[in-house]
Formats: structure tokens, sequence, C-alpha cells
């Protein structure tokens, strides 16, 4: 990594604990360079404003999670298996600890004052691409669905009440091994309503 990128994740990561410590109106740039061993005039050479920081920090969490919404219904395979693959659509972020410091972040701006980070709310969009993909399932004949938005609400559900939310309010952040009992128990019972014997 050279040496600018270094200290750019340096002041972001100092960023995200200073936000999440003090809140965005109570956070220092001053504080931030201190946590990431750089120089102020560093800090305002990568980012001109504490502004411009929380920006630059929604933008990376935007795009983690809109990298992990890159996943299609493949026909061919065993629906349990695509279920699965689904589900870990949402738990590979849910188990990255940066990426949930992010969130925490994010969702303590959000409360405090909610036009600060409402462009951050793509809860419908990951919705909508989970019935994008049940629906591909419902048109193979693998699943049995009528309101696959519901469904695709259910399913989401399903795994963040166990694999997220809990995580929000002190629980440490979910290991592989628990998310991946969380999305298989979550997958079983997706398929005992849903399923259909093709599946």
């Amino acid at each position: 990594m050279a040496l600018a990128e270094q200290k750019n994740k340096q002041i972001i990561e100092a960023a995200i604990a200073e936000f999440q410590e003090r809140g965005f109106a109570g956070a220092s740039m001053d504080r931030i360079s201190e946590r990431a061993q750089v120089s102020k005039r560093t800090v305002y050479n990568h980012f001109e404003s504490k502004e411009a920081l929380f920006k630059a920090i929604t933008e990376c969490l935007a795009g983690r999670v809109q990298s992990s919404l890159q996943v299609s219904f493949n026909p061919n395979a065993p629906i349990r298996d695509e279920l699965v693959r689904l589900g870990w659509s949402q738990g590979k972020l849910l188990t990255d600890p940066c990426a949930m410091s992010m969130v925490k972040m994010v969702l303590g701006e959000i409360l405090r004052d909610p036009d600060l980070a409402s462009h951050m709310n793509r809860r419908m969009e990951m919705v909508l691409i989970m019935k994008t993909f049940l629906d591909a399932a419902v048109k193979s004949g693998h699943l049995a669905i009528t309101d696959t938005l519901t469904a695709a609400e259910q399913f989401l559900g399903l795994i963040k009440a166990r694999g997220f939310y809990p995580k929000m309010f002190g629980e440490d952040v979910a290991t592989h091994e628990e998310m991946k009992r969380i999305i298989n128990e979550t997958v079983d019972m997706f398929l005992s309503r849903y399923g259909t014997e093709k599946a």
C-alpha cells in the first residue's frame, strides 16, 4: 500500500472512532489527526473539511453495500445453495468489523441528524435486489411466492434480527460460524414456507 493510501486509511479509521465517540457535531479534526498519528495538515490535504471526511466514510460504506448486492439467481443450481449465496451477500458485510463500525457510526448520525446521512438509506434498494432474485426463482419454479417483496423483507429480516440488530447494541460482530448458522437456519425456514417439490 502506498504511503498516501496508508495515511488515508489511518485518517478514515480515526474519524470513524471519533464520530462514534463524539458524534459529528462534537468531533474534532485535531483529535482525528491525533488518533491517526498524522499532522493536522495531512488530514486537510486528504479531506478539506469534517463534512468531506464524513462523506468519504459514508461513500466507502455505500460502496461496500453496493458490491455485496451484485448477486443474481442461477436456475441451474440447487435452490438451497442459491438462497445460502443470497444470505451471504449480507453475511459478508455483517461479519466485517470495519464495515460494522462504519454502520454504527452512520446510524448514530442518522439518529442525531436525519438530514445529514439520509442518502445512506439503502434498505429498499437491498430489498428490491432480493425481490428480483426471488422473482427469478419463482419464474423457474424453484419457489412458490405470491408476494416476493414481502418475502424479500422476511428473508433480510431473519438474517438481520440475529446477525445485525443485536450487534448494534454492544454484542460482538458475528463470527463466520455464527453467521453460517444464522444463514442456514434462515434458508431452512424460508424453504419450509416457500419451497416447492422442484426445490
